[in-house]
């Protein structure tokens, strides 16, 4: 026990687990980064990476928004993002160049709003440091009330995924596949698009909305390209998530002592890290790609067993 003491001392800054924002940051950020994890292997596999960096920028629309209004900035976040997978969702547009397209001018659209948004709660006066937060997160910012209703929104989110996995693997493998089994490929487009709202919108809350893609996207390409099953993938994306973040935190409480009073931002190193691990994945597995998860099963011949 001696050992470990001394291992965790070496480790953990004075008073890291003892400091109250600490542990709320810990609990959500924990729990931002296993939801992103899970959704953002099927985002991956589905090719919606690009849709998921437009509903990050979105729902910093409604993130602003809320801090205008006065009202929690967590429904704000999961209010327009879900809006917003839904219209794009329900627009079903199979063309993949036009549904970029589509997904441009939505994220442009956003932006659009946040920075009005935004500009009114600058001449308002009653939102100071609140683009930094929205934009780039602020987790030891994050009241502890907000970790009951954050960790149920995530765990709506995994629900979703975990109840609809196997017609879900089936339809991002061969959406006509699915369709020739019988599945409701377009309803369930929208159940991830909405599970999807919500993980972005958790990620936007911690890492902020111009860095959430980099949460939901990054473990689980990094797992993709490592494992060469999607059950495996999940489980490793999930613990890369909660790893990165977790990291990420402890990091960025040690900086307090490396710069007295200026400490760095949790963003920064929460992506950094992923970053790293992005590339270390890449070097070990070679010419490997995330899609290869995908073309390994063309036929779904390996559902049944995940």
């Amino acid at each position: 026990m001696t050992g470990l003491h001394a291992l965790l001392a070496a480790v953990l800054a004075p008073g890291f687990l003892a400091n109250g924002p600490v542990r709320t940051a810990l609990i959500v950020g924990g729990g931002t980064g296993l939801v992103a994890a899970v959704v953002g292997v099927f985002t991956v596999m589905r090719g919606q990476s690009f849709a998921a960096h437009a509903l990050g920028d979105v729902s910093s629309a409604g993130g602003s928004a809320s801090y205008l209004l006065g009202v929690r900035p967590m429904l704000g976040f999961i209010g327009m993002a879900i809006l917003a997978a839904a219209g794009m969702e329900w627009a079903d547009i199979q063309d993949a160049r036009e549904r970029d397209l589509v997904t441009g001018v939505v994220l442009g659209a956003g932006m659009a709003l946040t920075a009005l948004f935004l500009y009114f709660d600058a001449r308002s006066g009653s939102a100071s440091g609140a683009a930094i937060s929205i934009l780039f997160g602020s987790m030891f910012t994050l009241p502890a009330s907000i970790a009951v209703p954050a960790l149920g929104a995530g765990a709506v989110a995994v629900v979703t995924i975990g109840a609809l996995y196997r017609p879900l693997l089936v339809s991002s493998l061969s959406a006509e596949l699915a369709a020739a089994q019988g599945t409701r490929v377009r309803l369930l487009g929208l159940a991830h698009a909405l599970a999807l709202a919500l993980a972005v919108s958790l990620s936007a809350m911690t890492v902020g909305a111009i860095l959430s893609p980099a949460l939901l996207i990054g473990p689980a390409a990094t797992a993709l390209r490592l494992a060469r099953r999607p059950g495996p993938a999940v489980a490793l994306a999930s613990l890369l998530g909660i790893a990165a973040v977790w990291g990420g935190i402890l990091l960025a409480y040690d900086s307090y002592y490396w710069t007295p009073g200026h400490g760095w931002p949790v963003s920064f190193f929460i992506v950094f890290l992923i970053f790293l691990g992005y590339v270390a994945a890449n070097m070990a597995s070679g010419s490997r790609t995330a899609a290869d998860v995908s073309r390994a099963e063309p036929h779904c011949s390996r559902c049944e067993q995940d």
